[in-house]
């Protein structure tokens, strides 16, 4: 079955394609060149509307233990957005951590058809791994945690070779059925057990004796020699500390021209000027950003209201504590590796801190020059629900609008901020960089974030609204896989997206015999047991065996294309 979209304006930025008016085809839910005896099945004619890849959110809480905390630490969430079952979809609820069912929901009815869980704790794998399951509409994928367990900063303390060490990340990434790695807060989850409240870039752990500055060099390192697509996805120091944008900027300097991505550097682009003392380093950071073509980054933006943080940095968290909003908390430990902290947080455009957080993510933005190396996230729910985005898009796309936003906020802040001085406007071709095509490249998904011919058929079609938030917010029509699944933003046919992990090569004979024995003495579950097999995932997911389906995605190792 030949499916033709015609004349839509097309935005493809993976192959250059800038607006320009376009037929797609598709077929077996792959983007085709026809030939010329080929029949055309179906057709939709897209004249005067936007046709895009669907949306890629590389950084989103959707799976994992912080957020089912959260879903059971606000029920006030819950009964502010409850949404009934409709012919289709299953009920669900919650704005700031809406259930599984319905976060796949509103991505999709948003033009998104991926989102990726960028903290996951491999002893809590399979749990991640059934929530994504349990979340329709969208591919999902999940970064696994290193940096503070306990394995890995032991084979730093007695100086192992690389080799044992990229084993074990394989391992890991292998047993966690991973698509990248992610570090929080490099070893000062540890340290905050070891009662360190603060673990700066070149500051000692208490017990291990390692730096931060050693544990991202060799996680980057090890990555990029693993061939794992996505660079070492980083949650730098000092989170949400006035000052820390000095840190930011020796962890860009640290990785030594080595890939890197900085996760949500709003909250670490914080100096120290001012009355306040609390102000704005964005424009120096965005400086060293286009100067290293290594660094790539997502903002973070936080939106004004009510949300929920949810962490890995409990040690940073519990610094959160006395800023949570309603006045409840949870920061735990897990299993002696890991933390976590959920601190549900009201953002309000009438403070001083929060009203400059707000400027800082949009001055992130606007001064990082190239929209390959920016991604457009919120941390979500950290910043603000993903269901902010259109809203975002504006800011980033209506300079006159994004002045007039800037006006009601707190007058100190406004003084505090460039973004009145900040001409810049983003582009459609621009704004699909930021959310498909530098998303889909950074992550090493070579089928997905374009439309050019082998692509994946995942298609986004909206009308070309100059109000870019009614845009953005309710598209014309969601394809995925070559199917509708949602019409002027409603979900007319549920679908399963499928599960993207990297399998970088290892020595398993070499690895698994320490580990086995690491396991036998300290674990309280066995190797064995820790791993998780493609059989679970994708029962989880569609129920079809390995192999015949495309519920469970192998991408390749080796250089980002």
């Amino acid at each position: 079955m030949l499916i033709k979209f015609t004349g839509g304006k097309v935005y493809d930025p993976a192959n250059g394609i800038d607006g320009q008016v376009r037929d797609i085809y598709v077929r077996d839910g792959r983007v085709v060149t026809p030939s010329a005896t080929d029949t055309i099945s179906a057709e939709y004619n897209l004249a005067g509307k936007v046709v895009m890849a669907g949306g890629i959110d590389p950084h989103s809480h959707i799976g994992g233990g912080k957020m089912n905390i959260a879903r059971m630490m606000l029920p006030e969430d819950h009964q502010h957005d409850e949404v009934a079952r409709g012919d289709l979809t299953r009920a669900g609820c919650g704005h700031a951590a809406p259930s599984t069912f319905l976060a796949g929901y509103r991505y999709a009815e948003m033009g998104y058809t991926a989102a990726f869980e960028p903290a996951m704790l491999a002893v809590n794998a399979r749990q991640t791994h059934t929530e994504m399951a349990d979340t329709p509409m969208i591919d999902k994928g999940a970064y696994v945690l290193l940096g503070s367990d306990d394995y890995f900063l032991r084979l730093l303390t007695r100086g192992a070779n690389k080799e044992e060490i990229k084993d074990y990340i394989a391992w890991t990434m292998h047993a966690a059925q991973a698509l990248a790695v992610k570090v929080v807060n490099p070893g000062g989850i540890s340290a905050f057990k070891f009662n360190q409240r603060k673990l700066d870039l070149d500051e000692k752990h208490a017990f291990y004796g390692v730096t931060p500055r050693d544990i991202i060099l060799t996680l980057g390192r090890s990555l990029q020699e693993l061939g794992v697509p996505h660079p070492v996805h980083v949650h730098g120091c000092n989170l949400g500390v006035p000052g820390n944008k000095v840190t930011t900027l020796e962890t860009i300097r640290a990785a030594e021209g080595t890939p890197i991505h900085l996760t949500h550097i709003q909250f670490h682009s914080y100096g120290t000027e001012g009355d306040f003392k609390f102000s704005s380093g964005a424009a120096e950071i965005a400086e060293l950003v286009n100067q290293h073509k290594n660094v790539s980054i997502d903002v973070g933006q936080i939106m004004f209201g009510q949300t929920v943080t949810a962490s890995g940095d409990s040690m940073r968290q519990y610094g959160n504590t006395k800023s949570a909003h309603p006045k409840k908390w949870v920061v735990m430990d897990i299993e002696c590796d890991a933390g976590c902290g959920v601190v549900p947080m009201k953002y309000r455009d009438k403070s001083f801190v929060n009203a400059l957080q707000w400027a800082i993510g949009l001055e992130m933005f606007l001064l990082v020059n190239d929209p390959w190396r920016v991604f457009l996230t919120t941390d979500h729910p950290n910043g603000a629900p993903f269901t902010t985005y259109p809203h975002l898009i504006r800011l980033l796309m209506d300079k006159t609008f994004r002045n007039e936003q800037l006006r009601r906020i707190h007058p100190g802040a406004q003084a505090a901020t460039i973004l009145g001085s900040i001409t810049r406007e983003y582009s459609l071709y621009e704004i699909a960089i930021m959310t498909r095509a530098g998303p889909a490249k950074s992550l090493g998904l070579r089928d997905r974030g374009h439309l050019g011919p082998g692509a994946c058929a995942d298609i986004t079609v909206y009308d070309d609204n100059p109000d870019r938030e009614a845009m953005f917010t309710t598209p014309a029509f969601v394809f995925k896989n070559g199917e509708m699944i949602v019409r002027n933003g409603k979900i007319v046919k549920v679908v399963t997206g499928a599960t993207h992990v990297v399998r970088p090569e290892y020595d398993r004979k070499r690895t698994e015999k320490p580990l086995k024995d690491y396991f036998d003495t300290y674990h309280t579950v066995q190797m064995e047991n820790f791993r998780l097999h493609d059989d679970e995932i994708i029962t989880a997911g569609c129920g079809h065996a390995p192999g015949t389906c495309g519920c469970l995605i192998v991408q390749p190792v080796g250089a980002r294309k």
